[in-house]
Order: structure tokens, then sequence, then C-alpha cells
């Protein structure tokens, strides 16, 4: 059994930046894969970022890259995501989940999800 628990989200205006942070309690954080998902309302939930167990390999959704930078601390057990120059279409509900599947994009391959962050970006 895993627990996430995602913050650091909140209202910002276009260009911004935001730190996402998912802590993390229960199974051995540091042998977990890590994704970030978001869902904006009506929309499916979209795959954003993804990080190895390691912290070595990372993956990324094409609307996002270059702007956004998954990261982790194992001895923290807590994975981030970086979020710069942040767009409207960018306002969504985050969340981070772990997965067995190395770097997956799929939301049905992420077993334990977190409760979710909401991220507004407006003027």
């Amino acid at each position: 059994q895993v627990q996430l628990v995602e913050s650091g989200g909140g209202l910002v205006q276009p260009g911004d930046s935001l730190r996402l942070s998912c802590a993390a309690s229960g199974r051995a954080f540091n042998n977990l894969n890590m994704g970030w998902f978001r869902q904006a309302p009506g929309e499916d939930r979209e795959f954003v970022a993804a990080i190895g167990w390691s912290g070595t390999g990372t993956r990324y959704a094409d609307s996002v890259k270059g702007r956004f930078t998954v990261s982790r601390d194992n001895a923290k057990n807590t994975a981030y995501l970086q979020m710069n120059s942040l767009k409207p279409e960018d306002t969504a509900v985050y969340y981070c989940a772990t997965t067995w599947l190395a770097l997956t994009t799929r939301a049905l391959g992420y077993n334990y999800w977190g409760q979710g962050t909401q991220v507004t970006v407006s003027s």
C-alpha cells in the first residue's frame, strides 16, 4: 500500500512558475516509478511526465517538454514537478501516481494515486 499526497498547486498568471510536490508513505518509495497526470474539467486524464525509480530516466508529454521538469528525492520520499512558463491550457487538477512499469504514459498502468492538487493559470 502506498499513500500519495500532492501539494503546491495554486492560482498563477501566464508565464509564472509552480513546483508541485508528491509526498509518499507506505511501500519503499525508492523502488517505485512515478508519474504525473492532469485532468481538466470535461477532459480525460492526461499524461504529463514520468520518472524512474532511480531518477535517471524521465519522459514528458510533448505539450510540456522544455517547460516542465520531473525529479525526485528518494531520501525525502518525495517527487516534484517543476512547471515553468505556465499557460492557461495547463489549468487542471494534477495527480501523482506510482507504477511498476517503466515510464509508461498510460493511466491504467499506474496503481496508486494521490488526491490531486489544483493548478489554475489565468490573467
